[in-house]
């Protein structure tokens, strides 16, 4: 890994955002934490108050054109960031015709545009300093169409595509850019998404299980990583079994 810099962390505000802030804060870097909940940034930040992990934070919504703009500025403030996790993103549960177009319209913005806006912004320094992390958290939702979240499926596929061809458009620069499929993972997710929880028999991954899998693929120089049992269970059928037969089976996970 580089040398403890600046790291940004999107979506910082819980879950898996927070544990890759405190990771990277023990590790010794900057932190600029992002999110749209100024309280628990501000509650976050204050964990690294005098540390070498020292955190300055910006809350706007990046599924926004101004949120956007207001993390642009954070970031060229803040300096040449070395690690860079893209994280913010939501989901939603329910038949596409029944849910709010405005809502989903929003997850394409802050799942898609945001991330392709930040990577836009932060790579060009990157490739020129001829060192940098970027891991973007995908989904194991990604590995096959998802009836009943099918936008956010679709989105977290565009994730994983968008991060393979650019870590191949990189290669041999030193920067390294790996795809984050998680499966279920015990955070605020399924709360936002609309449920009010996982059945038990499903088993879970942590958030600090999560970053802990990414250090070690990164390492390995690996182009995605799914972490937890039921993620590399999903990707394995995914790969193996006809099309039609793993989206019927997806779909028989929705609303009865």
């Amino acid at each position: 890994m580089d040398q403890p810099g600046l790291a940004v962390v999107t979506g910082a505000s819980s879950g898996i955002g927070a544990a890759f802030a405190r990771d990277l804060a023990a590790r010794g870097y900057r932190l600029l934490l992002v999110a749209r909940r100024a309280d628990r940034l501000a509650e976050l930040a204050s964990e690294f108050s005098g540390a070498a992990g020292e955190a300055r934070w910006v809350d706007c919504d990046l599924s926004t054109a101004d949120g956007l703009a207001r993390c642009r500025a954070a970031l060229d403030e803040a300096g040449e960031p070395s690690v860079v996790v893209l994280n913010a993103g939501f989901g939603t549960r329910g038949a596409i015709d029944q849910l709010d177009p405005e809502r989903e319209t929003a997850m394409v913005r802050l799942n898609v545009e945001a991330v392709v806006d930040m990577a836009c912004h932060v790579l060009p320094a990157m490739r020129r300093r001829g060192s940098g992390r970027m891991i973007i958290v995908s989904s194991a939702a990604a590995w096959q169409p998802l009836p009943f979240m099918a936008t956010y499926g679709a989105t977290k596929a565009f994730e994983l595509h968008f991060a393979e061809a650019i870590r191949q458009e990189l290669r041999g620069t030193g920067v390294q850019v790996i795809a984050v499929c998680p499966g279920p993972t015990r955070t605020e997710f399924t709360t936002v998404a609309g449920e009010a929880g996982l059945p038990g028999w499903i088993p879970q991954e942590t958030a600090d299980g999560v970053v802990r899998a990414t250090w070690r693929a990164l390492d390995r120089g690996k182009a995605h990583v799914a972490t937890g049992p039921l993620a590399r269970f999903t990707i394995g059928c995914a790969r193996i079994l006809p099309r039609r037969l793993v989206v019927r089976a997806a779909g028989l996970m929705g609303p009865k």
